[in-house]
């Protein structure tokens, strides 16, 4: 799906933007809370919201704009509050690998050739 810029698709990476700082603030706060299974279930939320920002703009702009969501609630997250803690807790290999593994998630998801890339087959001019 390739296009120019349209308003369905800056809608579109919007909407993928803010849906990616709402599952990151869930992920994160779902991380502290469960250890082993909170980091799972985060990284599963991840590839859901990357995969279906790859197949709802059938580029890797969806799977950008989800991902800057994401990242930018890490950032609001670990900053200091005006008390001097932390919402998010800097200690822990969870933080990390749900830091890395989020990463590497939206990297494969950006760069992933599919079905949806291709022209239906059939589709060409017939002659």
């Amino acid at each position: 799906m390739t296009g120019g810029l349209t308003a369905g698709r800056i809608a579109t990476c919007l909407g993928l933007f803010a849906a990616g700082a709402v599952t990151g603030a869930a992920g994160w706060l779902a991380l502290d809370l469960w250890f082993p299974g909170g980091l799972l279930l985060a990284l599963a939320a991840l590839l859901g919201l990357f995969l279906g920002g790859r197949i709802a703009l059938g580029t890797g702009i969806g799977v950008g704009a989800a991902a800057a969501g994401w990242f930018l609630s890490y950032v609001v997250l670990s900053a200091p509050r005006s008390e001097g803690d932390f919402l998010l807790s800097s200690s822990g290999i969870g933080l990390y690998a749900y830091l890395l593994g989020g990463t590497v998630l939206a990297v494969i998801c950006a760069t992933m050739r599919g079905p949806l890339d291709r022209p239906a087959p059939g589709a060409g001019p017939r002659g």
